[in-house]
């Protein structure tokens, strides 16, 4: 008994002490996290401004953009309907074009991409063979780990600057260049609503020979085999430049949201910690108020 007395006297001594120290020490780490919640706000708040500037642009540009896609997407539409099904294909090679872009802090835009091509890659059927075409680094590092063996071309540099049609061009290119083979193809990108929403779409997209394949093909006139190529060429830029527009202005605006929410919650991170901090300074100031008080008395 004692023994264990004499424990409980020498803990209750140390206990002053230890509770400053420990006061002070939590105060600077206080002080040190506010200043860097502090710092941290004013990125998000100068990230959402560039951001809505950008975006106001995006939005802008996209009323044109929309045009490309509206015509392409007509045509294929016209001479692939929907109740048209492939009589007698047992393997089919299908192309995904997945439009990203290399930078992130813009909410789920980039990862709703990934799980889409993952939901279609892992429910495809035994007998369809996939190749991926990742534009943007941001598809490429979500699917690099476990669908590495499909990805057949992958591009960077997006992102930076706004989307344009020679981006496009130069993307459709390298595709055709690649000897990529395909029977179908489908580009997957966001589709802009509204500034705090967008839609995983799909467009789809024929190589020349299954277009002319297509019995529909003849219902327009004067198609011969070189116009045919040079538009289903064009078509393709055409497609990827709306998707890219559209993903473009719904990755800025989710940004925007994102950072907006960010700035927010630091602001009530900074009160917190300015409240805790108030708390903190007090206790200490007190305790030392006393200490001096008790020796004052003991002399």
């Amino acid at each position: 008994m004692l023994r264990a007395g004499t424990t409980k006297l020498a803990t209750a001594a140390a206990l002053p002490i230890c509770e400053q120290q420990r006061g002070m020490a939590t105060l600077k780490d206080i002080s040190l996290r506010l200043k860097s919640v502090k710092n941290i706000q004013k990125i998000t708040k100068s990230m959402k401004m560039v951001a809505a500037a950008k975006y106001a642009k995006a939005e802008r540009d996209l009323k044109g953009a929309r045009s490309y896609g509206v015509g392409a997407k007509a045509f294929f539409d016209n001479i692939d309907p929907k109740t048209e099904e492939a009589a007698g294909e047992t393997k089919k090679k299908q192309l995904l074009v997945l439009i990203t872009s290399d930078r992130g802090l813009c909410g789920a835009v980039h990862s709703s991409i990934a799980k889409e091509a993952k939901n279609i890659l892992n429910h495809k059927a035994a007998d369809v063979d996939y190749k991926l075409v990742t534009i943007g680094d941001k598809s490429k590092a979500a699917l690099q780990r476990v669908f590495a063996s499909t990805i057949a071309l992958s591009g960077n540099e997006i992102g930076r600057t706004p989307p344009s049609f020679e981006d496009a061009a130069i993307a459709a290119q390298a595709i055709l260049d690649s000897g990529i083979e395909f029977d179908e193809g489908t580009i997957l990108f966001n589709k802009f609503k509204t500034v705090v929403s967008y839609e995983t779409s799909k467009l789809p997209i024929l190589p020349l020979e299954a277009i002319k394949a297509k019995e529909a093909l003849n219902t327009y006139d004067s198609v011969d085999d070189d116009v045919l190529q040079s538009y289903s060429e064009y078509s393709l830029a055409q497609l990827i430049y709306y998707a890219m527009k559209e993903n473009a202005t719904s990755e800025q605006s989710s940004r925007m949201t994102a950072m907006d929410g960010a700035s927010k919650n630091a602001g009530e991170m900074i009160d917190k910690l300015t409240l805790a901090f108030n708390r903190t300074r007090q206790a200490v100031i007190t305790r030392e108020l006393i200490e001096i008080i008790s020796g004052a008395a003991c002399v």
